[in-house]
């Protein structure tokens, strides 16, 4: 399988994006030796700021690796941004199932042709209160079972304290200087879900299998244990 070559359109978004991202912020990064060299595969991050995506890129461009994303559909409407965006090959996700179906599909044929797809399981910035990753969603599980590739978690911590989440004054706090913090580790083994049918109960095995397995690398990076269980919005709001 081949993999996508740091085409135009990359290069110009690492040219915009990298000279700031250098300039204010250090970088803590390990695990990229799990990146794989070859061949497709899955990354799943947790999500607290929307920095991180930016953080993140960062990191896995200089692995040589370059990521494609599911981002918002919204994302691509403005005439600048969208243009990058389709640039470099990320994929748009609309909320409409049959389309969201689409990107799926195109997660696949995408991770099938020897790329990489990011994923934000949690599908949104954590609700928890300790900002440890949530409950995910289902998707991943269905392209990690269509694929059988490698399936790589990434925990990131940082970004929140520059970017935080849920902010009542849309304030980037630059200094005193942030570090944003990135590890990536090995492949999560999920060959005792391969051959089983996706049903919902399969699919939240797996998906919650390698949540944990991103918590517990964010336990890592942070220096604390993190909680027993994922955070669960819908039962956090029933009382549960």
């Amino acid at each position: 399988m081949s993999r996508r070559r740091i085409g135009f359109w990359y290069r110009l978004a690492a040219v915009i994006a990298k000279p700031p991202l250098i300039v204010f912020f250090k970088r803590d990064w390990h695990g990229m030796e799990h990146i794989p060299a070859d061949g497709g595969f899955i990354t799943a991050l947790n999500h607290n700021s929307y920095l991180d995506p930016l953080s993140y890129g960062h990191f896995q461009y200089n692995t040589g690796r370059v990521p494609r994303f599911l981002a918002k559909a919204a994302l691509f409407k403005p005439f600048f941004v969208g243009t990058m965006l389709r640039g470099t090959g990320q994929i748009p996700v609309y909320r409409e199932s049959t389309d969201a179906a689409n990107a799926f599909r195109a997660a696949v044929d995408a991770i099938n042709s020897g790329e990489c797809v990011v994923f934000y399981p949690e599908g949104t910035l954590t609700r928890d209160p300790g900002l440890w990753p949530m409950v995910g969603k289902t998707g991943i599980a269905r392209v990690a079972l269509l694929t059988k590739a490698p399936v790589i978690p990434v925990a990131q911590w940082g970004a929140h304290e520059v970017v935080p989440p849920y902010a009542k004054e849309k304030k980037v706090r630059l200094l005193p200087r942030k570090t944003l913090r990135v590890l990536a580790g090995p492949p999560v083994d999920l060959t005792e879900f391969y051959g089983q049918e996706p049903t919902p109960e399969v699919l939240r095995q797996i998906t919650e299998k390698i949540m944990l397995r991103v918590s517990g690398q964010l336990a890592e990076l942070r220096g604390e244990p993190a909680p027993a269980a994922l955070y669960n919005p819908r039962a956090a709001r029933e009382g549960k």
